[in-house]
């Protein structure tokens, strides 16, 4: 949480950012895009711009699903579903392969509470966006959705976890067509995605082990064609933290007991959005 005197400073702009003295619009962009070529795959930023290259998606999804004619037909990232009543589901990368299955890759958020309940939130949200009205239950896509972490989030010294479904007391499996695997890099048993968690980690642009994801990585952080792809990154990466300031400072204004309208007056965001942050707010924030 950050200090209540910085959130006062920063209120005036609710998306600040401490200056560099003297720095031209045009110096602090190229800084910004240096700090951008940083990143690695774990970056939600990065790695959705990264994977919106079929062929580097198709790299990552072969490896990690083991499946080494897989397909990819479509890539969508940072793809939103939306419905009037539920929260919004923004999905790092949805694919779509040759067999017409779909595929979220997801990477863990640093507020992320529960991630069971988040995987089982995706899974329903794409469920009701991909079944449409006068379809049987039996035209819905089967769904797989590969939730990526740094740390080992089971504790079990796995690479790897899928999710296995049974009848109890049996061994007769029960298919849903909803598909979960949990990857992470901190484990590492010497398999062929623990090589691309370790990739995924230092993201080194002169590494070319991981094929067509290392000539994607390569265009981005070094090569003159990936500039434009760059200038989205470091924009909308900046653009993210700016947006995490103004929270935390609707956050530590509200545990001053401030109302909603009053926060929203201060940091100049919309009372909607406000009470959206609020009540999502996680519980372990307060």
């Amino acid at each position: 949480m950050i200090k209540i005197a910085d959130t006062l400073e920063a209120a005036a702009d609710p998306i600040h950012r401490q200056p560099i003295e003297d720095e031209s619009v045009i110096k602090a962009r190229e800084r910004r895009i240096a700090e951008a070529r940083s990143l690695t795959l774990f970056s939600d930023v990065f790695m959705t711009v990264a994977l919106k290259d079929k062929a580097a998606c198709q790299h990552v999804l072969r490896v990690l699903t083991g499946i080494k004619t897989l397909i990819v037909k479509e890539v969508r990232t940072q793809y939103r579903i939306a419905h009037i009543s539920s929260h919004d589901a923004v999905l790092d990368v949805l694919a779509e392969d040759g067999d017409k299955r779909l595929i979220n890759l997801e990477v863990q958020r640093a507020d992320t509470i529960d991630h069971a309940r988040r995987t089982r939130f995706y899974g329903s949200m794409i469920d009701s966006e991909y079944l449409q009205k006068g379809k049987t239950y039996s035209e819905m896509p089967d769904v797989h959705i590969i939730y990526i972490s740094e740390t080992d989030l089971w504790e079990a010294g796995k690479t790897t976890y899928q999710v296995k479904k049974y009848f109890e007391n049996t061994d007769v499996p029960y298919d849903d067509g909803i598909y979960i695997l949990y990857v992470n890099a901190a484990v590492d048993d010497g398999s062929d995605t623990a090589r691309l968690m370790e990739y995924f980690k230092t993201t080194d642009p002169n590494d070319l082990s991981q094929g067509d994801l290392s000539k994607r990585v390569h265009v981005l952080k070094c090569e003159e064609g990936g500039y434009l792809e760059m200038c989205e990154i470091s924009e909308k990466w900046y653009t993210e933290g700016r947006i995490e300031q103004a929270k935390e400072t609707a956050y530590a204004l509200a545990d001053r007991k401030m109302t909603p309208e009053t926060i929203s007056e201060i940091i100049k965001v919309s009372l909607s959005t406000v009470k959206q942050w609020l009540a999502d707010r996680p519980i372990t924030a307060r």
